[in-house]
């Protein structure tokens, strides 16, 4: 047959329908990011245990919680290049083995160095794989649907979260803590020889680092379930950098640098809120006269509608101004995290606020990567993806030692309230800017459409 066609494969996967193969890529890549919540979660369900079996008192649990996102922030900050060089679905592999061998080896640690060492390493794994997941299955998903599809799979990480503290209620009592983590390990070591085995490499990867053609043939093939035979030339038009370097330096090109720079703050401020009310919010309550149950099931309403929210601000995304949806997120956190200090006295409207507050703050946090996927080209995307996750890291960091710093000072409970909408502020200015500045320089997210270059692949 004659090669003469040429097919251009974002415009192709927006013409089909998301077949059974997408599907696949999407569901496994859930659970990945599912596994991720489980095994992040898994140290503080793990952690009263410790502190009982092992005679510590919980100050010395510090390091050990804090070293996961140490290794969490490393392992996305190096593994994006890496992915834009050998591939997503190469790099999402080794990683979730890496994880998986390294919380197998945690649940046998003897002393606090080594349970510390030993969760470092599988941040780093952790790390790695989250951003590489989000690449591969924004790369699958059809313009018109994206923010929604990608943002479906992220809801994997609070479920993941959620199901470890069920699991771990569960097996503790009958296994011990290290069973929590022998389960963390056991399950990514088998998510990996699936992921081997049915999950497709990223088909724009493959035509933009030229792979052979018969690989991409094959995949697109799977998708719209036509022969391709005839096609001789494919091609990715999308807005490429200027002067098209490394990965990183596209991340920070003049094209692209300023919004990469927006992205980080928004993202580090949304992390500061999330770990800081995680983290303090049952010593919060308990503080304010509730007993430790109570506050413990209050505080789980703040997550709980994390997966309404990711969805609603995904639908939102692929039909309006995807930045200035996450900036309404960020502006309704703020509104709702400042109402919750005031309304101390009146356990039903705390109930309340808590839970739409969770909606709001998930909802925009978890549109994040999303939003970073659509804004960066092909070449760069792993790495622009995976830098904003491990530069908010530190947001994860900063937020646990505020709260610390704030138990401290004993800070009352509105005042921390007030306090913690600062940072969804900031947020939402930062991604309003980048808005701005998208619009005045002409590369939007959705002006990028037009400007297009081709990678052909012959």
């Amino acid at each position: 047959m004659h090669q003469t066609r040429t097919v251009d494969v974002p415009t192709y996967i927006n013409a089909h329908r998301f077949s059974g193969y997408q599907w696949v890529a999407l569901i496994l890549c859930f659970f990945v990011v599912a596994i991720d919540g489980f095994d992040t979660a898994a140290i503080g369900y793990i952690a009263p245990s410790l502190v009982q079996q092992w005679h510590i008192d919980r100050g010395s649990l510090g390091p050990v919680l804090s070293a996961a996102l140490f290794g969490l922030a490393g392992g996305a900050i190096f593994a994006g290049p890496l992915a834009d060089k050998l591939g997503r679905k190469t790099l999402l592999v080794l990683s979730v083995v890496f994880f998986g061998i390294a919380s197998l080896a945690t649940a046998f640690a003897q002393d606090l160095e080594t349970l510390t060492a030993l969760r470092f390493l599988t941040g780093l794994g952790l790390g790695a794989a989250m951003p590489n997941a989000v690449t591969l299955i924004s790369e699958y998903a059809p313009e018109a649907r994206r923010a929604v599809i990608v943002n479906t799979m992220f809801c994997g990480f609070p479920l993941g979260a959620s199901v470890g503290g069920f699991v771990a209620s569960w097996v503790i009592p009958h296994f011990g803590w290290h069973s929590v983590l022998v389960l963390g390990g056991v399950l990514p070591l088998v998510l990996s020889v699936l992921l081997m085995l049915c999950l497709p490499e990223s088909v724009k990867f493959l035509v933009v680092r030229q792979k052979p053609i018969e690989r991409v043939r094959r995949i697109l093939s799977r998708i719209s379930g036509e022969s391709l035979d005839d096609v001789g030339t494919f091609t990715v038009n999308e807005a490429a950098p200027k002067r098209a370097g490394s990965a990183i330096g596209v991340v920070l090109s003049k094209q692209y640098g300023f919004g990469s720079l927006m992205l980080w703050v928004t993202y580090f401020m949304g992390l500061v809120i999330f770990y800081l009310l995680t983290s303090w919010m049952p010593l919060l309550f308990k503080d304010a006269g509730f007993t430790i149950e109570r506050a413990a099931l209050i505080t789980a309403l703040f997550p709980l509608g994390g997966g309404i929210g990711t969805i609603l601000s995904g639908w939102c995304m692929d039909k309006f101004n995807a930045q200035k949806v996450v900036a309404v997120g960020y502006a309704l956190t703020a509104v709702l995290v400042y109402a919750v200090g005031q309304v101390m006295g009146n356990i039903g409207a705390l109930v309340v606020l808590i839970f739409l507050a969770g909606t709001a703050m998930n909802g925009a946090q978890s549109s994040m990567p999303s939003l970073a996927a659509m804004f960066y080209p092909t070449h760069g995307r792993a790495t622009g993806v995976a830098w904003m996750l491990g530069v908010g890291r530190f947001g994860g960091i900063a937020g646990a030692l505020l709260g610390a710093e704030l138990m401290r000072r004993h800070m009352g409970f509105a005042s921390t309230f007030s306090l913690l909408a600062m940072p969804a502020v900031i947020a939402m200015l930062a991604l309003l800017a980048k808005n701005a500045w998208e619009r005045a320089h002409g590369n939007s997210t959705s002006a990028s459409r037009d400007a297009r270059n081709s990678a052909p692949m012959h």
